[in-house]
């Protein structure tokens, strides 16, 4: 039986990419789309999820054979398309146009025309698409009849956003998700790293954090946390598109760094091609010429546990239970992971030194025990001080992801189902894996 998810997306340049990873995996059939704000407004966000069934389609017509290649393009049950949150629960609305564009998907709306939708496309006639059932209605009550229509955890719901849509079903009917839906697959939040949108906060965490609390961390409307996996930067950041392999394997005419043009290329292979440019651009500015996967792995991780399977189980995955907090309204700290760390004998010091510290600090506990004693004057930074909020006994722990089958087993998967491109593990070679 076929993994049953409803994704939960405001189609940006990675959410785009993502969406072409589910149209082309057999092992899934899409029931619904539920558009949000977050990486520009939802209109623009909306109207990307035609655009990505255009070029799809425009994909098929030229190369007929690449038909079956699409499964979820022609599903027997056309999936329903809904508008969600037009922005967050409560606070301030953010954007990140400012990596995705103002169309979410790189300024193409005016640098390639010719991949926007022809005129008059959102009149009367857009009800009657051919690979979409147009919803009307609230987007929480027309989910919620998803879940009540299909078996009783049957349904995962992908969430590549800002929590703001899931946490308006639980406020429409929290029991009925909480006793119906299967699997809550999260791209969202940063726990042991730096975030992306500010320093302390992951984008989608920011956009919403009073829908995360409601969503994962309040013990009066929160999900059931054994049927959660979230995925944090901690393990989307390290799986990489570079754009080197990109232009390889892809579309050589990327390499020059010029417009993309329809000519000598897939449908498919134009249209990431003409977003990506301007993300290569704004990924350079940071140092890296490469494109972090977040969503990507997120839909990976969906198909790869189904309901019903333990978290981390699937093979090449771990997870581990994690207990956080989050901010919600901090001036410099709203979107943040808030993790209880004191009685952690692994928090005392960062990174690679954290083995020097330690034995720093067993070198002179031994000193000064053999001077005093005791245990030395760092007592008070090896034993935790006592832990003043009982975290660990009003929350359950939530699934974390911390490592997947890896990066490379990612692009495999990218370049056979997105641009149908063949390439083993042995051939994944320096040219496509430089960043």
């Amino acid at each position: 039986m076929a993994l049953l998810p409803v994704v939960d997306t405001d189609p940006g340049v990675d959410d785009t990419i993502a969406i072409l990873l589910a149209l082309a995996s057999p092992e899934i059939e899409i029931v619904a789309f539920v558009v949000s704000y977050g990486n520009t407004d939802i209109d623009a966000c909306y109207l990307n999820i035609f655009k990505i069934y255009q070029e799809v389609g425009r994909h098929i017509a030229r190369h007929p054979e690449s038909r079956d290649l699409f499964p979820n393009y022609n599903s027997a049950r056309k999936p329903l398309l809904l508008k969600g949150a037009a922005g967050p629960l409560s606070g301030e609305l953010h954007s990140a146009n400012y990596f995705h564009g103002r169309d979410g998907l790189s300024g193409i709306t005016e640098s390639h025309p010719e991949l926007n939708l022809p005129p008059g496309f959102l009149s009367d006639s857009t009800r009657n698409h051919p690979h979409l059932e147009i919803g009307d209605g609230p987007a929480p009550e027309a989910t919620l009849g998803l879940l009540r229509e299909h078996a009783a955890r049957s349904v995962t719901y992908v969430s590549l956003g800002p929590l703001t849509n899931l946490a308006r079903m639980l406020r429409t009917d929290g029991a009925c998700v909480r006793e119906r839906i299967g699997r809550v697959v999260i791209m969202g939040g940063a726990l042991d790293v730096p975030g992306n949108a500010t320093p302390s906060a992951e984008f989608n965490f920011l956009a919403d954090p009073h829908a995360v609390d409601e969503v994962l961390i309040s013990p009066t409307t929160r999900l059931p946390p054994a049927r959660v996996l979230l995925l944090p930067l901690d393990v989307t950041s390290a799986h990489l598109l570079p754009f080197r392999g990109y232009a390889a394997r892809v579309d050589p005419a990327f390499a020059a760094d010029e417009p993309s043009v329809p000519a000598a290329k897939t449908p498919v292979a134009h249209f990431t091609s003409a977003f990506l440019r301007r993300t290569r651009s704004v990924m350079r500015a940071y140092g890296r010429d490469a494109m972090e996967l977040h969503d990507i792995v997120a839909v990976w991780a969906a198909i790869a546990h189904p309901p019903g399977l333990p978290e981390g189980s699937a093979p090449g995955w771990t997870a581990r239970r994690r207990v956080f907090r989050i901010e919600r309204i901090g001036e410099l700290t709203s979107g943040m992971c808030v993790v209880d760390r004191r009685d952690d004998p692994k928090a005392r010091a960062p990174g690679a030194n954290r083995a020097h510290v330690d034995a720093e600090l067993k070198k002179r506990m031994a000193a000064g025990s053999a001077e005093t004693g005791g245990l030395g004057s760092l007592e008070p930074v090896v034993v935790p001080a006592p832990v003043a909020v009982p975290w660990k006994d009003e929350q359950e722990g939530i699934p974390v992801v911390e490592s997947t089958p890896g990066a490379e087993a990612l692009l495999q998967i990218m370049l056979k189902r997105i641009w149908h491109v063949e390439v083993d593990k042995e051939g994944l070679t320096a040219d496509l894996l430089q960043v």
